[in-house]
């Protein structure tokens, strides 16, 4: 184990080069953060790290320059990249040419602590308490009984080892609910590994779950885990699972009755000992009716079914969950809104919140942002006519007309659909981009033109 515990972060976003910065110190380690590949290595250049961990994307033009700085000395310096994109041609160049590893973004604490540790030689243990600190971590703002009746339900099943199965429509909180059970469990002090079946392509999706050995493909130049590897005594997420395709089912439904995992081009199965929960916004009846998913998959998976109400069914919990989001932007953006206008609070009392929780959080980012003052108002909530949601007669809040007058410029109208697209879908850009009918790489670019109005994307690093 080296005494050098200094890491370089190289991340183009502000707020994210210095959450993980904060996540490493806390870790005990000593980060240095850097914007881009070419200040990475000007500071590379200078000082001797003991590890890198790249934004992708922000040292894409020089991430061999950057590699080969890292592996060219006497020491062999460990690089993590992580991706904003899934891409095998990058994963594959870049392990080709010795980095660590390759990880699509949002980076879950617990795989990148382990990776990390990998990379510093630690084994895991070591007495030092700073997993234990974790428990509890998965904070839930509730007050409505809808709510607390699925929290006490969570409590009761926390310790069993029975897998849990959390349906809900998207922005309820499926996977803080995960965190509770997992934070409130005998396994609190072992790794929590979260995995999205939706966000990957299908042959990087079975590499990612099961893990693959050396030479098992074309790139494959070391041994990797697996998710199911890197949960082993502790719980693995798996988010929208019923996304997952009908082959790797068949696969995930031997690993959970074998409790033994197959890594691509293994000669023999590696024991795993985990507890597997699952989340889904789809409608089971007519996932296994249309056979999108297996129906005997969905009843290992569902052992202990817990349902999310929207939050338009917790009408208790909207001010407590503003004021918990207020004081969250206070924090991060140094600022210091107190409260919430009476009428501001009842006007979000009106809105049916498709996009639930997820949506009401991406509101108040934005409102503590645009407040002027320390209380926030209707208009900081609804910049723009145009994203002032009506609720009719069916509950379903519809685009306000255009205001009177001299027509808005097509710019603004533009940026304000996008913003109205960003909310209705929770701030999924994939779903946004085919609501609003363009590509996610269109819809991206257009968010880079006015990034400090647009709030960030959800969980992870």
């Amino acid at each position: 184990m080296t005494d050098n515990r200094t890491i370089l972060v190289v991340d183009g976003d502000l707020r994210q080069r210095t959450e993980l910065g904060r996540i490493l110190d806390t870790w005990g380690y000593a980060p240095t953060l850097a914007t881009d590949g070419i200040e990475a290595g000007e500071l590379m250049a200078a000082k001797t790290f003991a590890m890198v961990i790249a934004e992708y994307e922000a040292a894409a033009a020089s991430a061999r320059e950057l590699l080969a700085l890292a592996k060219g000395g006497a020491q062999d310096v460990p690089v993590l990249f992580l991706s904003r994109e899934p891409s095998i041609e990058a994963a594959v160049q870049m392990m080709k040419y010795g980095a660590l590893d390759f990880v699509v973004k949002p980076i879950q604490e617990a795989q990148l602590r382990l990776l990390v540790r990998q990379a510093f030689g630690e084994t895991e243990g070591g007495g030092d308490g700073r997993r234990a600190r974790c428990r509890g971590r998965a904070r839930i703002v509730a007050e409505d009984a809808a709510m607390a009746r699925v929290l006490e339900l969570a409590r009761q099943i926390a310790d069993s080892r029975a897998s849990v199965f959390i349906q809900g429509e998207s922005g309820t909180g499926k996977e803080v609910i995960a965190r509770f059970i997992h934070d409130n469990s005998c396994r609190s002090q072992g790794p929590f590994v979260a995995i999205n079946c939706a966000a990957l392509p299908e042959n990087l999706l079975e590499s990612e779950l099961f893990g693959h050995e050396k030479g098992a493909f074309t790139g494959a130049v070391s041994a990797k885990p697996g998710k199911f590897e890197l949960a082993d005594g502790g719980t693995l997420l798996l988010d929208e699972v019923t996304e997952m395709p009908f082959h790797l089912q068949a696969k995930l439904l031997r690993v959970l009755q074998e409790r033994e995992v197959d890594r691509l081009g293994a000669r023999r199965p590696v024991p795993v000992d985990i507890r597997v929960l699952s989340t889904t916004n789809r409608d089971m009846g007519e996932a296994i009716e249309t056979k999108a998913f297996r129906e005997d998959l969905y009843y290992r998976l569902n052992v202990i079914p817990l349902t999310l109400p929207p939050l338009r069914e917790r009408p208790k919990d909207l001010p407590v969950l503003a004021r918990h989001f207020i004081d969250k932007y206070n924090d991060l953006d140094g600022r210091c809104v107190k409260s919430l206008a009476d009428a501001a609070v009842e006007k979000l009392m009106t809105l049916p919140f498709r996009g639930n929780v997820r949506e009401l959080e991406n509101m108040i980012e934005r409102a503590v942002l645009l407040c002027d003052g320390d209380c926030i108002r209707p208009a900081d909530l609804f910049p723009g006519d145009v994203l002032d949601a009506e609720v009719g007669e069916t509950g379903v809040s519809t685009l306000a007309s255009f205001p009177a007058g001299a027509p808005m410029p097509l710019k603004e109208v533009e940026k304000n659909l996008i913003f109205q697209a960003l909310d209705q879908t929770s701030g999924n850009r994939t779903h946004a981009a085919k609501l609003l009918g363009i590509s996610v790489r269109t819809l991206r670019n257009k968010l880079n033109e006015y990034k400090e109005a647009v709030p960030e994307d959800g969980d992870g690093i």
